[in-house]
């Protein structure tokens, strides 16, 4: 699943002025040129990829339909999955978990800025504790900015895992597939 907040980012923009539904899509719209972004830098190194927006954009973007997506991974193909739930007032982590509940996931990686989860931000406080591992529960009692309160009861009631990790770290993603014990784990 691909984000748009490098592009615009609904919430944000909403409190300058532009009204939250209409953000929010521009911000599935920033998610489907970051899909075909991704599409095209996989598809030049010959890696078999399809892209399905769960906003419809005709003669761009596939429809979402989680028949064909699961019909895509049992033939090999990644799917890239843009256009985040296709409703607005729900982030792109929620329609992480949605997506990864959809497909059966073993885990839901979350690619971030930081290499895990910290006890408070890491940022602006030095004496925090990074955890190796940590509880829905506890995520959700210490009120951790992780992700929104959406996507991590969704992924609790659904018993899927999340790995967080600093997706900005040279060679993370082919490191975090072959190692899942970098960054924190949420369950």
């Amino acid at each position: 699943v691909v984000g748009g907040g490098n592009l615009v980012r609904g919430e944000q923009i909403a409190k300058v002025g532009v009204d939250r539904v209409a953000g929010d899509q521009m911000g599935m719209l920033a998610t489907a040129i970051n899909g075909i972004a991704l599409r095209d830098a996989l598809e030049k190194n010959n890696v078999r990829v399809k892209l399905v927006s769960a906003v419809p954009i005709n003669g761009m973007l596939e429809s979402h339909n989680p028949r064909n997506v699961n019909r895509y991974l049992k033939e090999g193909e990644i799917v890239i999955f843009c256009g985040g739930t296709g409703n607005p007032f729900f982030t792109t982590d929620t329609a992480s978990c949605l997506r990864a509940i959809e497909i059966k996931a073993d885990v839901m990686l979350k690619g971030t800025k930081v290499d895990g989860i910290y006890s408070a931000d890491p940022e602006t406080n030095s004496d925090c504790e990074k955890f190796n591992e940590i509880s829905y529960r506890k995520v959700i009692d210490m009120n951790l900015q992780v992700m929104d309160l959406t996507a991590i009861t969704m992924a609790r009631d659904h018993n899927l895992p999340i790995r967080v990790f600093n997706i900005t770290e040279s060679n993370m993603i082919i490191n975090i597939v072959k190692d899942l014990n970098q960054g924190t784990l949420i369950n």
